[in-house]
């Protein structure tokens, strides 16, 4: 697995080149924009792990996500950032990331990340996610629960797709309602919607923790 980090901050950036190569994987790290742009045509990676803010362009992160998608990207992207407002980690999502983690952080939730992450990518890249008994066909937007179809309404095709495709994280209420119904008031739809897919899939589909709800099924 290739992973291109994109990190300014020396310290941090050899930490995390460190932690990531004794993986076994191949790390590539970009301490600029120009440096993981070139880094990127070199070789696609599998990961992009894209610190936000940088010393030439404060949303640089962003910006290179964004770029990267248009150009058709399909491997995971996780950003790593201080800016830590829902308003920040929506934009981010919405942009084409994976997941987002608040710095500070510990060294294990990243590489947790990191491996659910590069498992999610390689399973996504056959447009199919398996999720304990689930079976998720994100092509055909279709769902089989030990082998039976179940019939599911787009929004809550959505919401089941937006916690399997970002394992083990845990969404705030108002974020599920703004990345599902685009509007982060209508947070008691998120609670209906939630008690459908448990009616549907089974109530162990989805967890709620203190904070918002999460996957089920670990990744």
């Amino acid at each position: 697995m290739r992973i291109l980090l994109l990190e300014d901050e020396p310290r941090l950036g050899r930490a995390l080149e460190r932690t990531l190569s004794a993986q076994g994987w191949s790390v590539v790290w970009a301490k600029g924009l120009e440096g993981a742009r070139e880094a990127f045509l070199e070789a696609e990676p599998d990961l992009m792990v894209l610190d936000v803010r940088l010393p030439e362009d404060e949303d640089g992160g962003f910006r290179l996500a964004e770029e990267v998608r248009r150009a058709g990207y399909k491997g995971a992207i996780l950003f790593l950032t201080a800016r830590d407002t829902l308003a920040d980690r929506v934009y981010g999502l919405d942009l084409g990331g994976d997941d987002y983690l608040v710095k500070p952080f510990a060294l294990e939730e990243f590489l947790a990340r990191v491996r659910a992450l590069l498992r999610r990518s390689a399973e996504v890249k056959t447009g199919r996610l398996v999720l304990g008994p689930l079976e998720v066909d994100l092509s055909g937007r279709a769902v089989h629960r030990e082998g039976q179809r179940v019939d599911l309404s787009p929004r809550e095709f959505a919401l089941l797709e937006l916690l399997a495709l970002h394992p083990g994280r845990l969404f705030p209420p108002e974020e599920v309602a703004e990345r599902v119904f685009g509007d982060g008031e209508k947070v008691g739809a998120v609670k209906v919607y939630v008690h459908y897919l448990r009616q549907k899939l089974g109530p162990e589909v989805i967890r709620t923790v203190p904070g918002g709800y999460r996957l089920g099924y670990d990744p």
